[in-house]
């Protein structure tokens, strides 16, 4: 690819995975993304509780790494104090330290990234990308987004990948951050239950590598409870899904409650299984990301390092 400017919407894993390879190769690169900072799905939310910061991972909870080239990448994050392992999670289980966007921040701070920058459409243009408010021609254009996002971009100029994104729709799931003044009288530190369940997954944040001394959990309902309740308003889901959770630990185990918060993933976890990334060299636009993979953060950062390597003729 003889291109020298690329523009890259979407500055999750998979975006900066792609910008790492094409970076290191020459290209200029400049990611776009509408959230406020680094992180993506894997972020941690942080909040005041009365002068003491706390932080909640509201999206990915941990990681596995199962590819060679992803677990000397995780092991190099290691090495820097980046990630740890979380063994309550399974025995292959990966945090990020001091929260899960600790590894998403260092990939980001290697790049020129423009955060609060939501990209709804694109313009091609005597064969240049027209891209961000001020409409910056590039050569190629990478779009690194959930899937229901990536079609709309895609539709205009390669419709056959826009089917391809409308066929694999992600799930939701709505998530509690709770902390609380005392530790809660369990002895699991995280459980999973059914997809259909206000609980599909539940965790001492807390106990994971690196975080501060307050008490806090995270539960995340089931995609299917959360498809049932996606336009819930926030307030009644936090109740809903802290009742859930008193009713799993017992009456008793739930001390008084410091702060609690709902978020709303709409697109939480991909459909996918075994998609390569997307890319059409005449236009020179392509697609990345977990739906061109499978619902895991590895299969994001490979599929971003995948197609760095179609773009690059590798």
């Amino acid at each position: 690819m003889k291109t020298r400017t690329i523009a890259i919407v979407g500055a999750g894993i998979a975006g900066l995975s792609c910008a790492d390879r094409l970076a290191a190769a020459g290209h200029a690169v400049r990611l776009f993304d509408k959230g406020r900072g680094p992180g993506g799905r894997m972020s941690t939310r942080r909040v005041d509780m009365g002068g003491e910061p706390v932080g909640f991972d509201h999206g990915a909870q941990y990681f596995t790494a199962r590819d060679e080239e992803f677990l000397e990448q995780v092991l190099r994050w290691e090495a820097d104090g980046l990630v740890a392992r979380w063994p309550p999670a399974g025995d292959d289980a990966w945090v990020g330290v001091p929260g899960m966007s600790a590894p998403v921040r260092a990939l980001a701070d290697r790049h020129a990234v423009e955060w609060n920058a939501a990209v709804v459409s694109v313009v091609r243009q005597d064969g240049r990308w027209l891209v961000g408010a001020d409409a910056r021609p590039f050569d190629a254009l990478v779009v690194a987004v959930p899937a229901e996002q990536a079609a709309p971009l895609l539709r205009p100029f390669l419709p056959a990948f826009a089917a391809e994104a409308d066929h694999l729709p992600s799930r939701p799931c709505w998530t509690l951050l709770a902390a609380f003044d005392a530790p809660l009288a369990v002895g699991a530190d995280c459980w999973r239950g059914g997809d259909e369940d206000a609980i599909g997954w539940a965790a001492r944040n807390s106990a994971k590598p690196g975080r501060g001394p307050a008490e806090t959990w995270v539960v995340q309902a089931g995609a299917g409870w959360s498809a049932r309740h996606l336009e819930d308003d926030r307030e009644g889901v936090a109740d809903a899904l802290l009742a859930a959770l008193r009713d799993a630990v017992g009456p008793t185990a739930l001390p008084p409650l410091r702060y609690r918060a709902a978020h709303r993933w709409r697109y939480a976890r991909t459909t996918a299984q075994g998609c390569r990334p997307l890319w059409d060299e005449i236009v020179r636009m392509g697609a990345c990301g977990d739906w061109r993979g499978a619902p895991r953060v590895e299969a994001a950062w490979l599929s971003g390092a995948a197609l760095a390597a179609m773009m690059l003729g590798g």
